[in-house]
């Protein structure tokens, strides 16, 4: 039986990546006591934008986008927020949400751009 999904997009640095492959490719790390919310968002351009501008310039430097599938039902749950223009879109799921969002997860999380330091 298959289930309908949304895909989804998630800019990550190399330490949460390296916490993803070990999670076998089938869900994001818990969030810090300071991160709240657990924001994927729905376009890879913005997706690429956070990891290019944003996680290239703090901890490793490194950046990467990955994509997913979640159950639609579920993630439909979840308020869309515009943080910017109307491509800055993100799904807000509250941290202590984030153990049962990964288990709506379909299929394997997929790393699908990759940005370097420059220097």
């Amino acid at each position: 039986m298959s289930v309908a999904t949304i895909v989804l997009f998630r800019p990550v640095g190399l330490e949460e990546l390296e916490l993803i492959e070990t999670a076998g490719w089938k869900a994001f790390p818990p969030r810090l006591p300071d991160q709240p919310i657990f924001y994927p968002v729905t376009n890879e351009g913005y997706a690429a934008q956070i990891a290019r501008d944003w996680n290239t310039k703090t901890g490793s430097r490194h950046g990467y986008v990955t994509r997913f599938e979640v159950n639609a039902e579920y993630a439909a749950k979840f308020d869309r927020k515009i943080v910017g223009g109307r491509e800055h879109e993100e799904l807000w799921v509250p941290a202590e949400e984030l153990e049962e969002f990964n288990r709506n997860i379909v299929g394997s999380i997929a790393v699908t751009q990759q940005f370097l330091p420059s220097d």
